[in-house]
């Protein structure tokens, strides 16, 4: 593998273990530590991480690399005959459908359930304990997809 596709394959590598591990961080570390401050607080900050997240370099990584990895899954039908266009197809496919669907999908509209409520009413405690409950665990779903993209990506780099 050379040239054009050598290039998309370490970008959508690169980029996938970029997001793979922001959604890390969040599973491993801020969810748990939104967890333990009063309902109020853990609204209120993840409502501020909301806004903060939609910020160009994040959109770019993010939506850069559901491109690449869109692009890598469909160029595969042409160079199938080429090495390792398998593993660019599942790479691909692992980041656009476990990462891009699933955050548009599934937490893009927890998100906004989450943000449409006012911190410290009663309402926010139980929209903000249902948060939890329903989003941390897709996005675990949302790290291992990530993961093994950049695994797959990376391994279609070697011949």
């Amino acid at each position: 593998m050379e040239g054009w596709l050598l290039q998309l394959t370490r970008v959508g590598a690169i980029g996938a273990g970029l997001i793979g591990g922001l959604f890390f961080v969040f599973s491993m570390c801020i969810m748990p530590a939104l967890d333990r401050l009063a309902p109020n607080e853990g609204t209120a900050a993840m409502q501020k991480i909301n806004i903060v997240i939609q910020n160009p370099l994040f959109l770019l990584a993010f939506m850069g690399t559901g491109l690449a990895a869109a692009a890598l899954a469909v160029t595969s039908a042409w160079t199938w005959d080429e090495p390792n266009s398998a593993l660019r197809l599942a790479g691909g496919l692992l980041y656009v459908f476990g990462v891009i669907v699933l955050t548009f999908a599934y937490h893009i509209p927890r998100n906004d359930a989450l943000d449409a409520v006012t911190a410290g009413t009663p309402e926010a405690a139980a929209e903000w304990a249902r948060f939890l409950k329903e989003w941390v665990p897709w996005n675990h779903v949302r790290t291992v997809t990530s993961i093994a993209s950049t695994i797959t990506l990376t391994l279609a780099l070697t011949e």
